[in-house]
């Protein structure tokens, strides 16, 4: 989605840029002579392509793929930008680079994203921020010692309906709200290998592989289905609970959780399941009661979405969202719409003024903060918070029981056996 800059944008762009120059900002400095960030790219098709376009006016100036086929696609439209098969030499090479955009398979996410952040770039990083809950803090810290421009891949935090819905829970129009749901029907599951066989000639198996253990290639794995192993990806979960979970993180102001309990059928150990449920607590802060957010997947829905009616009477239909259940009435939610619910129908509601304002676009928010300095709304202090939550479900789930969390700590207080889900391990020659 295009946003054209406004004359208040351009203004204070200018302004920032201006005050960034008298202090010496390396980047400002540069946009003295350019008005373009030059901008590195780890992965270039697919969710990685869609992120390319939406970051096309910058200038791309290097390129990073372990398949050659999807290197010389991109290539083919930026041609000015530096081709490389491995991020570590992307990111060591003398490139003049303001700024690296992350859009790889999970297990990547990490070491891509913190090398670049320990080189002085902004980052823009696909969710989930990470592969393990560990990795996760390690981002958030960089970014925040660095002071760096730093973004998450939740582009559905910039649309204006999440805004309303913020308002709307903020403005108490459905009283204190003490517990959440948050449901998806996409399945990522069974990721099995298959026999092993030669890797194609333009896969670097080795690269894809990158700090996950070393196996023999697959055919089922690259480029669709890696979700659905726990060596590369993060499941249903991982794939969509930042999405989804964001609006209720957002709206109530949600950080660490102090328990996580995961229900779902018996483990795999190389697969993701077909279906997870998963109760978060959240402490009370502030006037804000405690909050239990419970999280579905893989076609488990809550029981109170089977009881709301329309107006005139008949069954709501909806599909993935969230429902906000307060003590005098509910607010139900997705991406593009809402409704507040009054005794299980849906109610004539009077919006409150808006207060946040309208989002200049999730990869403009990002591009803007890496020339001037201003603010992103989905940083990793924020989104690292919220990753770390998804991905303790899984952690919960792998367990096999409920985590008492000492986030500060980054342990499972009854669960030492659960930290070996918590760290990353990365096979030699890797490193976070």
């Amino acid at each position: 989605m295009q946003h054209p800059l406004s004359r208040r944008h351009f203004l204070q762009l200018s302004t920032a840029v201006a005050a960034g120059l008298a202090l010496g900002h390396p980047t400002l400095a540069r946009l003295r002579r350019a008005d373009k960030l030059r901008i590195a790219v780890v992965g270039t098709a697919n969710q990685a392509g869609w992120n390319l376009s939406q970051i096309a006016g910058e200038h791309i100036a290097a390129i990073c793929d372990v398949d050659a086929t999807y290197l010389e696609q991109a290539g083919a439209k930026f041609p000015d930008a530096k081709r490389f098969r491995d991020f570590r030499e992307m990111l060591s090479a003398p490139l003049d680079i303001d700024a690296v955009l992350v859009a790889a398979p999970d297990h990547i996410h990490a070491p891509a994203a913190a090398m670049a952040l320990r080189a002085g770039k902004h980052v823009y990083c696909e969710k989930p921020l990470a592969h393990t809950v560990e990795e996760v803090r390690v981002l958030s810290r960089l970014a925040a010692e660095k002071k760096l421009a730093t973004q998450m891949g939740t582009q559905i935090h910039a649309e204006p309906n999440y805004r309303r819905v913020v308002e709307l829970v903020q403005s108490g129009i459905i009283g204190k709200v003490k517990e959440v749901h948050v449901w998806c029907g996409k399945s990522w599951s069974a990721g099995k290998y298959s026999q092993a066989k030669p890797a194609p000639a333009n896969l670097d198996w080795n690269l894809w592989l990158g700090p996950a253990p070393d196996h023999a290639y697959s055919d089922n794995i690259h480029p669709g289905n890696w979700r659905r192993f726990w060596a590369y990806g993060t499941g249903t979960l991982g794939d969509m609970a930042c999405h989804h979970m964001d609006l209720a993180h957002w709206a109530l102001d949600l950080t660490h959780p102090t328990s996580i309990h995961s229900e779902g059928p018996p483990v795999d150990a190389i697969g993701t399941p077909a279906w997870l449920i998963v109760r978060y607590d959240h402490p009370a802060k502030g006037d804000r009661p405690a909050v239990k957010l419970t999280w579905w997947d893989g076609g488990k829905r809550p029981e109170a979405l089977s009881k709301i009616k329309n107006k005139d009477g008949s069954p709501l239909q909806w599909g993935d969202g969230n429902l906000f259940v307060g003590d005098s009435g509910m607010i139900i939610a997705d991406y593009g719409a809402h409704h507040v619910i009054r005794d299980n129908t849906v109610s004539d509601h009077t919006p409150p003024k808006p207060t946040i304002p309208d989002s200049i676009g999730h990869h403009a928010e990002w591009i803007a903060a890496c020339k001037t300095g201003s603010a992103t709304t989905c940083n990793f202090q924020y989104s690292g918070a919220l990753s770390e939550c998804v991905l303790l479900g899984n952690v919960s789930y792998r367990a096999g029981k409920k985590l008492e969390w000492d986030a500060a700590n980054l342990r499972a207080t009854n669960a030492p056996e659960a930290a070996k889900l918590i760290e990353h391990v990365y096979r030699e020659g890797w490193k976070l």
